[in-house]
């Protein structure tokens, strides 16, 4: 599943076709696509995992599910896009794979800005709020609630954990303060290191627990498990990422 910083990657890959109006919207997608044609792209924007096509008169979200993929000027070799935009220059933008979705409300009402761990928005204090009312979920399951880290998936979990050294099965209440505020931190910080390394093409070699088989710090075996309520795919090492509550 695409992260928060693959989607600002398509967001400013996309930036470009901002202004020019929608010629022709079609594909196998079961929605009205007709209702975009004839609409000027306002902007392309983000809020963690979602991509939103603001519109003059409302906004397309796309989410890419777990095996969404697009395509600029070209398709995909023996699959029908879900949406497919044929703009008034000629450019064209294909999307496979993904959750279509029509936004009437303006996003400022439908989107809190302010639990997008990538958005100039973001708040931490926030985050640690949300936190503190929930002691009993435990880290792994945290990190993946939308509502409070938009944007974080599984690779950023993984990681975020390895870097505070937090077992994934810690409850939050357990955690120390100080603790509490540096997984908070992590999750901003690293998703901004994912999103420099990923623009450069060298994301998975500076993977250090994510489908990883050894601790570089104890040299212990990693554990794989799927704790929690998410049930997605941990790595850890029970030498140096310690277990609270």
């Amino acid at each position: 599943m695409p992260e928060g910083p693959s989607l600002i990657i398509l967001r400013d890959e996309l930036a470009r076709f901002a202004g020019q109006s929608i010629r022709v919207a079609q594909g196998t997608s079961a929605l009205d696509l007709d209702r975009m044609s004839g609409e000027r792209i306002i902007a392309f924007r983000t809020w963690g995992k979602h991509l939103l096509i603001e519109l003059e008169h409302f906004t397309m979200r796309v989410h890419l599910l777990m095996f969404g993929t697009y395509r600029i000027n070209e398709g995909k070799p023996g699959r029908d896009p879900k949406l497919s935009l044929l703009l008034d220059d000629g450019d064209m933008l294909n999307f496979y794979a993904c959750d279509l979705r029509y936004l009437d409300d303006p996003l400022d009402q439908i989107y809190d800005w302010r639990s997008d761990v990538m958005a100039d928005a973001w708040s931490p204090r926030r985050a640690r709020n949300k936190l503190l009312k929930q002691p009993d979920t435990l880290v792994c399951d945290a990190l993946l609630d939308q509502t409070i880290f938009s944007g974080v998936g599984n690779i950023i979990r993984n990681e975020v954990q390895y870097r505070t050294r937090i077992h994934p099965e810690s409850r939050i209440g357990a955690l120390p303060p100080r603790k509490l505020g540096e997984l908070i931190r992590e999750a901003r910080t690293y998703s901004f290191d994912f999103l420099a390394w990923k623009r450069v093409f060298v994301l998975k070699k500076n993977l250090a627990a994510h489908t990883k088989k050894n601790c570089k710090r104890c040299e212990l075996p990693f554990l794989k498990t799927w704790p929690g309520t998410s049930a997605r795919r941990s790595f850890f090492c029970t030498g140096c990422q310690v277990l609270y509550g």
